[in-house]
């Protein structure tokens, strides 16, 4: 809604510098502005205007320019309320509204796009992989329950998969607090175990985006107020372990045809239940999966993740539900992230998923 009301604003703000360029050419009785307006610079009037239009066009179609082109046409259109002060001195507060905005955004997108940057080098180097099939053959040494999921989610007889993209919308909180909604869009690669996941949160009508990053083992979090002032940054061994278990989360609940990937040692329980230790990078963590007679993984569970909040290891569980058939892959499509607290659990996350694709070659 904000977004509209910017671009509304915008754009208004730059048809009224109409009025410069038609006292200027002598277009209509324009009685608002007094002073004589040479040609060159009503032409620069109208240079205004068609910079704050095509800005308002560009904020309303996501273009990541838009920012650069308002403040433009905020510095030409103040030059020239300058010059004829006393009638258009007013403009100077939107001028002051839509300069600030633009700041603000033009920092949310240069967050963005550093995301962007690491997905792009990622997918260069997925791209030169060869997938073949997934076959029974490579299902040999898993467990039983293990083997009815990946064939209940139907990717045997299909490439392996070497990389994927999801998006979610959602809700979070932290404890104590109240949910605020989320979307989120991530990539994960599958051969160096990569998860990049850039999030935009919604907190008291203000977008805040948060850019998780996992790579080479090494886990960062960095949360900015519109992209520019700091909010939360976590980095560190303990923040690696716990971002390994959200990246083994990842492969069991959106990309089974990856667990039967080498790092993983798995160890059979019984016919709903098995055991998984995933090794990345000298970094080893542990976790039960819970299956039902369907075939369907229905929980997660680890005790080697942290919580931001004190940074200290609970259990951690994922409880999921709602299988749907995506591109061919019956997932789940509905997800918690649930801490099991010494005083009973608490869900801080639901996720449901909105796409997902797997072996994508640029971004999206």
């Amino acid at each position: 809604m904000l977004k509209y009301l910017l671009a509304f604003i915008i754009f208004v703000h730059g048809l009224i510098h109409i009025m410069g360029f038609a006292r200027a050419f002598g277009y209509g009785n324009i009685t608002q502005l007094t002073k004589h307006i040479s040609k060159p610079v009503g032409s620069i009037w109208l240079l205004a205007c068609m910079l704050f239009v095509i800005a308002a066009i560009g904020l309303i179609m996501k273009k990541d320019g838009w920012p650069v082109l308002a403040l433009l046409a905020v510095v030409i259109s103040q030059m020239l309320i300058f010059t004829s002060w006393t009638a258009a001195k007013f403009g100077t507060i939107a001028n002051m509204v839509i300069m600030v905005a633009a700041i603000l955004s033009g920092g949310s997108i240069h967050f963005e796009r550093s995301w962007k940057k690491d997905v792009k080098e990622n997918l260069q180097r997925t791209n030169t992989l060869k997938t073949g099939l997934l076959t029974e053959v490579d299902l040999s040494h898993l467990p039983e329950p293990v083997k009815n999921y990946l064939k209940y989610a139907g990717v045997l007889n299909k490439p392996k998969v070497k990389n994927m993209r999801l998006v979610f919308e959602g809700d979070m909180r932290e404890k104590g607090k109240d949910f605020f909604p989320f979307t989120c869009e991530q990539y994960n690669s599958f051969d160096e175990p990569t998860r990049l996941f850039f999030m935009k949160a919604t907190m008291k009508g203000i977008t805040v985006p948060g850019y998780h990053k996992y790579n080479n083992a090494i886990a960062t979090m960095d949360i900015r107020l519109f992209g520019l002032f700091p909010v939360v940054k976590q980095a560190g061994d303990i923040m690696n372990k716990a971002e390994t278990v959200t990246v083994f989360n990842d492969m069991c609940l959106m990309a089974p045809a990856t667990l039967v990937d080498k790092r993983i040692q798995w160890q059979a329980i019984d016919n709903h239940s098995a055991k998984a230790i995933f090794t990345n990078h000298g970094i080893s963590i542990a976790a039960t999966l819970f299956f039902n007679d369907k075939g369907q993984l229905i929980d997660f569970l680890s005790n080697d993740r942290a919580a931001v909040a004190d940074m200290k290891q609970y259990p951690f569980s994922t409880p999921v539900k709602d299988y749907k058939n995506i591109n061919a892959v019956n997932i789940a499509s509905y997800g918690e992230a649930v801490w099991h607290y010494p005083n009973g659990k608490f869900t801080y996350g639901k996720f449901r998923l909105k796409e997902v694709e797997y072996n994508v070659t640029e971004l999206k």
